[in-house]
């Protein structure tokens, strides 16, 4: 078994958002413009105007029936309130906030298509969608998953952690590693008393993988590949720090990758669940947290 996982990181990074528009501006891109300077503080200000004056940030504002169909099921899903899904079925246009840019700190082409879909969709406020996810953005939940003058954001506000349950367990996925170029991550067969502390540990993997990749990206001319260590330590810190907390604990568990191939296609990062010993599911989380036994 080989002491590291080699991952190939992408030459760009696209994020889209949506806004449903049932009376569409007349010009989106000044719209935003203005916007953006009066309501949104620097430094995230000054990244903004400058994705929106270049051509890696695309305004596409057409009738709703130019674009494919947004998946209600899926929207509803992952928390879309009903009139919400009513206000995006009756958009007479939508607007399509598009962006690239290199893997690497900061994720411009995440921050700006953001903040410019939450402008010109905040007053009045009309449906924005992360097409990514998807995910309806309420306007509150937008303006504080963006950055702050110090450029901090909360990981949990950019990535969620579905689970479905299955024969044998829960299945975790993270949904949201990606927008930083990295897999995401997976776990097959989670005991159900596991599903809160294995998702806060998730958390936590997410952010020190997250971190490790960054630190690599940011080392010398942009990498083809980056390799990442096969086991990696996770503490409390991680699991604070992914939810934009301190933990003076430096409690860690190490936590064993494994790199496979989802059924899309692309590469994810498994966490193989051990029935027993120390990388059991059930030994990593008492270990971490506490025991957590069934009721």
């Amino acid at each position: 078994m080989g002491e590291s996982l080699t991952l190939p990181v992408p030459e760009t990074l696209h994020a889209t958002y949506a806004v449903a528009f049932v009376t569409p501006p007349a010009d989106p891109r000044e719209l935003a413009r203005e916007r953006v300077t009066r309501l949104t503080e620097p430094p995230l200000r000054d990244l903004v105007l400058r994705m929106l004056d270049s051509p890696l940030l695309t305004l596409d504002l057409r009738p709703a029936a130019g674009f494919p169909p947004l998946p209600a099921d899926l929207l509803a899903a992952f928390g879309a309130t009903r009139r919400e899904l009513v206000g995006i079925a009756a958009a007479s246009h939508l607007l399509a906030v598009r962006a690239s840019y290199r893997p690497g700190w900061p994720p411009a082409h995440e921050w700006a298509t953001r903040a410019i879909a939450g402008a010109v969709g905040g007053d009045p406020p009309v449906p924005v969608i992360d097409v990514f996810t998807p995910q309806v953005l309420g306007e509150d939940r937008l303006r504080r998953s963006l950055p702050g003058p110090d450029g901090a954001v909360r990981l949990t506000d950019w990535i969620l952690l579905p689970h479905t349950s299955g024969p044998d367990g829960f299945w975790f996925t993270t949904k949201g590693l990606a927008r930083f170029g990295l897999p995401e991550l997976q776990t097959e067969n989670v005991p159900e008393h596991l599903v809160g502390p294995w998702g806060r540990l998730l958390n936590g993997l997410a952010s020190r993988l997250l971190g490790l990749w960054l630190e690599r990206l940011a080392v010398g001319e942009r990498p083809v590949v980056v390799e990442l260590p096969e086991v990696v330590p996770v503490g409390l810190r991680d699991v604070a720090a992914a939810q934009g907390d301190r933990e003076p604990s430096h409690r860690e568990v190490d936590v064993r990758l494994r790199l496979d191939t989802g059924e899309d296609g692309e590469p994810v990062l498994t966490v193989p669940a051990a029935e027993d010993g120390p990388d059991g599911l059930e030994s990593l989380c008492a270990a971490l947290f506490g025991a957590s036994r069934p009721a």
